[in-house]
C-alpha cells in the first residue's frame, strides 16, 4: 500500500523473502571463496567459516540492498508511479517476521504537470540584417589581430607601443610591484592606470619623464589603494602599429586558398549571419523560456532540486579549476548560491518534457543533420565535424537537445503575442556605439 507524506512524497511497506536472501548470500559466498586470499592459505582453499566470518556481513547487506531495490522497482511498475531521485530504505518495526524482512522505501514522485497558457505573453523577436559596414568593421577586428610593430622614429601617441622601464615610489620609497624592464604597453589600451598612459604621449626614445598619480580606492592592492605616488619612466622604443593590407595574403590567412578578396568577403558576411541567427534564437529562446514558467505552477521534488545544486556546484569548482590552475576539491560552496539557478532549471525540465509529449515536440533525425551541417560551416572540413558527432551518442544527444528546445520555441511564437524589432548586428552583439 502507497502512502502520501506531502504532494510528491510517497512510501512503500515491502517484504523481501529471507530463504531467497540467504540462498544469494550463500551463493556469493562460495564463489567468492574460490578467489578470496587470507594469510597462510592457498588461493581457493580458504574455509567457508573463515570467509563466512570475514565477509558474510558485507555479503549480506549487498544482497538485501539488491532485494530491496528489486521488490521496489516491481512495486512501483505494478503502481504505474514514477519515482524522481533514489528512494531511502529503512527496516520497520516489525524487522524480520514469518520469514520475511520487511522494509518501508520513502521517495518522491514526478509532479503531474500542466504547461500553462502563454497566449497572452509577449515576445519581440529581433530582426537583424547584415550589411557591408558589417563585414568591414570584422575585417577591421581580423587586421588588428595580425597587427606587427615597427620602430616609429617620432614621439609616441595613443595607439603606439612603447617599450619601457619603469619604477614607482611612495613616499620617496620604491614600493613592492612598482617596478618593470622593458615593458610594453599600448597607449590607450588600458592595460595600466588611466594617468600612467596618459602621461605618456609625446615622449620620444631615450626620454625620460616623472610623475605623480593615485591608485584608485578600490585597487586590488589593498595597501596601495589610494595611496599618492610618484613614478619613473625611461621610453627605450616608440612602436607604431602597422596593420596587414587587404588583399590574397590576408584572404589567404583567412583560409581562402585563392586569396580572393571578394570571396573573403563572402565567407565573413555568411559566418556573421549564421552568428546572427544563433544569437538572434537564443533571445527568442530565453523570452519562451520564462514565458512557459511564468505561465506554469509546478511542485520540485526536493531530490531533483538537491542533484541539480550538487551539478552547479561541481560545474562551478571545474570552471573555477580550468581558470586557475587550483585545486578545488576543498572548496565548500553554499547551497544557496546555486538554489535558484537549480530550481529554474529544474522546472523548465520537468515542463518541457511535459510540453513535448503531448505536443509532439522531439526532434526529428532530419532536424539534427540539418542544425548539424549549419553548424559545421564554420570549420574548414564540414564533413568531418558532422561525422564526429554522429560518432558519439552523447555528443549527438546534446545536438539533439537543442533541436528540441528549437522546436518548442517555434511552437511557442505561434501561439504568443510576437512583434518584430529592426535590431542593429553590432547591437545584437553587445558592441553597439
Amino acid at each position: 500500500m502507497t502512502e502520501q507524506a506531502s504532494p510528491l512524497e510517497r512510501s512503500l511497506n515491502l517484504t523481501v523473502n529471507l530463504a531467497a536472501v540467504h540462498s544469494e548470500v550463500e551463493s556469493r559466498l562460495k564463489r567468492l571463496s574460490r578467489t578470496v586470499r587470507m594469510d597462510g592459505f592457498r588461493p581457493g582453499k580458504v574455509p567457508m567459516r573463515m570467509v563466512q566470518g570475514q565477509y558474510g556481513h558485507q555479503v549480506m547487506q549487498e544482497v538485501l540492498g539488491d532485494a530491496a531495490q528489486t521488490v521496489f522497482s516491481n512495486a512501483v511498475r505494478e503502481q504505474n508511479l514514477r519515482v524522481a531521485g533514489t528512494p531511502s530504505f529503512e527496516t520497520t518495526e516489525t524487522g524480520q517476521v514469518n520469514g520475511e524482512y520487511a522494509f518501508k522505501a520513502t521517495f518522491e514522485v514526478f509532479p503531474d504537470i500542466t504547461p500553462g497558457d502563454i497566449s497572452s505573453a509577449e515576445i519581440e523577436r529581433p530582426q537583424v540584417e547584415v550589411g557591408p559596414a558589417d563585414v568591414d568593421r570584422t575585417l577591421e577586428i581580423l587586421r588588428k589581430q595580425r597587427t606587427r610593430w615597427e620602430t616609429a622614429a617620432r614621439a609616441a601617441q595613443v595607439g603606439d607601443r612603447v617599450r619601457m622601464d619603469f619604477k614607482g615610489f611612495k613616499d620617496g620609497v620604491a614600493f613592492d610591484g612598482g617596478t618593470g624592464e622593458n615593458q610594453l604597453l599600448v597607449l590607450g589600451s588600458g592595460q595600466f592606470l588611466p594617468e600612467f598612459e596618459q602621461a605618456l604621449p609625446g615622449a620620444s626614445a631615450g626620454e625620460s619623464r616623472a610623475f605623480d598619480l593615485s591608485f584608485p580606492a578600490d585597487y586590488h592592492a589593498k595597501e596601495l589603494a589610494g595611496q599618492a605616488v610618484r613614478f619613473e619612466v625611461l621610453v627605450h622604443e616608440v612602436q607604431q602599429p602597422v596593420l596587414p593590407e587587404l588583399d590574397a595574403d590576408f584572404a589567404r590567412s583567412l583560409g581562402i586558398e585563392s586569396g580572393d578578396v571578394a570571396q573573403m568577403r563572402i565567407e565573413i558576411q555568411g559566418n556573421l549571419e549564421r552568428e546572427a541567427k544563433k544569437r538572434v534564437q537564443a533571445r527568442l529562446k530565453d523570452q519562451v523560456m520564462q514565458a512557459i514558467l511564468s505561465a506554469t505552477t509546478v511542485q520540485l521534488p526536493h531530490q531533483l532540486v538537491s542533484m541539480e545544486i550538487e551539478r552547479l556546484r561541481e560545474t562551478a569548482r571545474q570552471d573555477w579549476k580550468n581558470r586557475t590552475g587550483q585545486d578545488t576539491s576543498g572548496i565548500e560552496l553554499p547551497a544557496n548560491l546555486f538554489e535558484e539557478q537549480a530550481r529554474r532549471r529544474v522546472s523548465l525540465g520537468l515542463i518541457l518534457t511535459e510540453l513535448v509529449q503531448r505536443e509532439k515536440l522531439e526532434a526529428r533525425p532530419e532536424q539534427v543533420r540539418t542544425l548539424l551541417e549549419e553548424q559545421a560551416q564554420s570549420y574548414e572540413q564540414p564533413e568531418e565535424m558532422v561525422r564526429w558527432y554522429y560518432e558519439d551518442p552523447e555528443r549527438l544527444r546534446e545536438v539533439e537537445s537543442v533541436v528540441l528546445e528549437d522546436n518548442v520555441v517555434s511552437w511557442a511564437l505561434t501561439r504568443a503575442k510576437v512583434s518584430d524589432r529592426q535590431l542593429p548586428f553590432q547591437e545584437l552583439i553587445g558592441q553597439a556605439g
